[in-house]
């Protein structure tokens, strides 16, 4: 184990001005999803909208999913202030704070059409803020930061996640909804004074002479480059064990062993997301002193072998402890691998088409998380959990595979 003074001993030196933007950054990316997604939907089930109508609003968060189709037009357009990527940042940050606060003045249920245009427009700026912050942290940070960036970004997104999604529902009984947008539309100043104080990043790219050239351009030098198709697997194959696992945590930790709602609450969620969180950060840390293939292999190792823990709680039943041990190095293993996958997708992007290939890669990752959550139902059905853990443990090592194949490609990343 790793002691927490040494952890931070660790972690002091590699704090910077540019680490602490990202972070800040990172917060200001998480903090809208809640507020046209989840938090919303509590509000209209409060107010007594119908199912049928709660059910269409999932449709605002399609731009989440779709952003990578305007990414290039944040490529190759300049806004005169605050350079190519913050002044785009700033742009989207003012939009959201506007939006938010708008959508506290309405009712779903006396105004649901403008509510849904509102959300729809707050989710579309907020996959547009997504899309530069992605790129300025790609921009900003010198290769030895890149895992560490993503760990502090990572752990700004979720802290968001919470504030708007568990804290803001708190927040309604003493508060109101009303008041409670309003705290959350105050809240993303925090992201706009991160975006005025935040340093220009040293290489930014020229900017795409042309918008056919900001469509065409990355594309073309994607695939201009050694092993571009095989690069493309790894990145769908990589975390694909771990999203196959994780697709069925709850239910099987509910109906396998056994425990209540409440002690998967605690543990499964509670104890999960400081895992994760801790799991990011220090495989931030670690991702400062390798290199990145041997960070890719080695927490990519962990996470298939962090699947065999759930195998043994479905083999032994419902032991707490075995629980407790299984959650944590799950998300400990997956947050280590998060830090050292994004950093890995920040390598293959070029300075000049950062936005528009980070978002087309980070959609490709999701490919599997997608994909895989269908057939796994079936599957535990079919074969119990036991067997489940273990397919999920097997689906992890083509990833690992590959990437053992693919390590010169890797390695030549680092002096890109």
């Amino acid at each position: 184990m790793v002691s927490s003074e040494n952890f931070l001993s660790k972690l002091k030196p590699l704090v910077n001005r540019r680490i602490g933007a990202v972070a800040l950054l990172g917060f200001a990316s998480g903090l809208p999803l809640a507020l046209s997604g989840g938090t919303l939907q509590a509000w209209m089930a409060v107010e007594g909208v119908d199912l049928k109508t709660i059910g269409l609003f999932t449709l605002v968060g399609l731009p989440y999913t779709l952003k990578f189709l305007w990414a290039p037009v944040l490529d190759r357009y300049v806004l005169p202030l605050l350079g190519r990527r913050r002044g785009w940042i700033l742009f989207t940050q003012l939009a959201l704070i506007g939006l938010i606060f708008a959508l506290s003045l309405t009712s779903p249920k006396n105004s649901p059409v403008l509510v849904a245009l509102l959300a729809l427009l707050l989710a579309f700026s907020s996959a547009s803020q997504d899309i530069v912050i992605d790129a300025y942290r790609t921009d900003v940070l010198r290769e030895r930061e890149r895992g560490l960036g993503a760990a502090v970004s990572v752990t700004g997104y979720r802290v968001a996640m919470l504030v708007s999604g568990a804290l803001a529902l708190i927040l309604v009984g003493p508060l109101g909804w009303r008041l409670t947008y309003m705290l959350m539309a105050g809240l993303m100043l925090i992201g706009t004074m991160a975006t005025l104080l935040a340093p220009e990043p040293e290489d930014v790219g020229r900017p795409p002479t042309s918008l056919s050239e900001a469509v065409s351009g990355p594309l073309t030098e994607f695939f201009s480059r050694p092993a571009a198709w095989a690069f493309l697997v790894l990145i769908i194959l990589y975390k694909i064990g771990d999203a196959f696992a994780g697709s069925l945590t709850t239910a099987f930790l509910i109906r396998g062993p056994g425990f209540s709602v409440g002690e998967v609450g605690a543990i499964n969620k509670g104890l999960g997301l400081i895992a994760t969180i801790f799991g990011a950060l220090y495989g931030g840390v670690l991702l400062s002193r390798m290199s990145l293939y041997k960070s890719l292999m080695i927490f990519g190792i962990l996470q298939a072998v962090s699947n065999l823990s759930f195998m043994v709680l479905a083999y032994v039943g419902k032991v707490y402890s075995m629980m407790v041990v299984a959650v944590a190095f799950e998300n400990l293993a997956g947050g280590m691998g998060t830090a050292a996958f994004v950093a890995f997708l920040m390598a293959l992007c070029d300075h000049r088409y950062t936005a528009t290939q980070f978002a087309l890669l980070s959609a490709l990752a999701s490919l599997g998380r997608v994909f895989v959550g269908p057939p796994s139902g079936f599957l535990a059905q079919e074969v119990g959990w036991v067997i489940f853990f273990f397919v999920t443990f097997l689906a992890a090592l083509p990833g690992l595979g590959l990437l053992y194949r693919m390590r010169r490609h890797v390695r030549s990343l680092e002096h890109v």
